[in-house]
């Protein structure tokens, strides 16, 4: 009963939670022009949660995570051109065909020490993006997928060219996945991932079944990633090799280590943080904003990175409370 009571003190709603989504859906009635930011920063943020959940609550290492993103995205852009542009099916079938890819791989990136897990996911987004490079006449190659067209949104929304709708169904879809992730991590299975994360002999020991509970996350992990991707191409109706790229798998890292990694909001943070960091950069030097980029990122990690997570999450808590 005290464990119980406990979970469900962890899964209450506060009130710093309850006026994010608010503030997060009011953006929607925003004047036109911010909602293509926003979109991208919600499936930034849908991406970085993904990784979250299998970094951050069950502490296995990815380099390759874009393998799912990617993924998703191909399959919703080829759903789309092939059979249906309806949205809500392309993405369903996205995030299964994502899911089957994770539970597959999971059996080898499962396997070995971190730096094994790092060149197995590594390898898994290679042999994709080579895949989708060499089947032309599916993909269209390093041309990309195009003749992509997406229907109105459950047949009455159409996607229009500021964005609006596109900010609409991706902050959605970021709100019903966030629920899923936030149901599993405050529940005994998330529990028991944690206790692995942080020995996972002594969780053996316990009797938590540690490969079939990482089995579990890579998989949901997998399907999160895949929505994202899905989400990318079907709001912008194109897909590239760029979806398989190292670079995405990097930036997703990075938004998480900005943000931090083992909260649920850590994602969303650092997807805020990295998108306006490379907005205003971008604006301000358009030639070397990468450059700067880089340097608060090294700045951030060796000299601020635990002092201002640490003051972040000590507000968040004090908020929690």
């Amino acid at each position: 009963m005290a464990a119980a009571a406990s979970l469900a003190r962890r899964a209450r709603w506060r009130g710093l939670e309850v006026a994010f989504w608010l503030l997060a859906f009011a953006a929607v009635f925003v004047p036109a022009g911010q909602h293509l930011i926003l979109n991208q920063i919600a499936i930034l943020s849908l991406f970085a949660l993904s990784l979250d959940l299998i970094l951050g609550y069950a502490g296995i290492v990815s380099l390759g995570h874009a393998a799912f993103f990617g993924l998703g995205a191909y399959v919703a852009g080829l759903f789309a051109k092939t059979v249906t542009g309806e949205p809500l099916a392309g993405l369903a079938l996205a995030m299964l065909a994502a899911a089957a890819l994770g539970f597959a791989t999971s059996f080898l990136v499962l396997r070995g020490s971190d730096l094994t897990r790092l060149m197995v996911t590594l390898g898994v987004a290679s042999v994709l993006h080579e895949l989708a490079n060499s089947l032309r006449d599916l993909t269209g190659g390093a041309d990309g997928l195009q003749g992509v067209v997406i229907g109105p949104l459950l047949g009455l929304f159409p996607f229009d060219l500021y964005g609006r709708t596109a900010y609409a169904y991706s902050l959605t879809v970021l709100f019903a996945l966030t629920l899923v992730s936030r149901a599993a991590v405050h529940s005994p299975f998330g529990l028991s991932l944690m206790a692995i994360r942080r020995n996972r002999l002594r969780a053996a020991a316990l009797g938590v079944p540690v490969h079939r509970r990482l089995i579990a996350a890579y998989t949901l992990a997998s399907a999160l990633a895949g929505a994202a991707g899905a989400l990318l191409a079907q709001t912008t109706a194109f897909v590239s090799l760029e979806f398989f790229d190292f670079g995405r798998s990097a930036d997703v890292l990075l938004v998480l280590i900005i943000g931090g990694a083992g909260w649920l909001y850590g994602g969303i943070v650092g997807a805020i943080l990295f998108q306006a960091l490379q907005d205003g950069l971008s604006a301000l030097t358009p030639e070397y904003w990468q450059f700067w980029i880089g340097l608060f990122l090294v700045a951030f990690v060796m000299f601020g990175r635990e002092r201002m997570l640490g003051g972040l999450r000590g507000l968040w808590a004090r908020a929690m409370r």
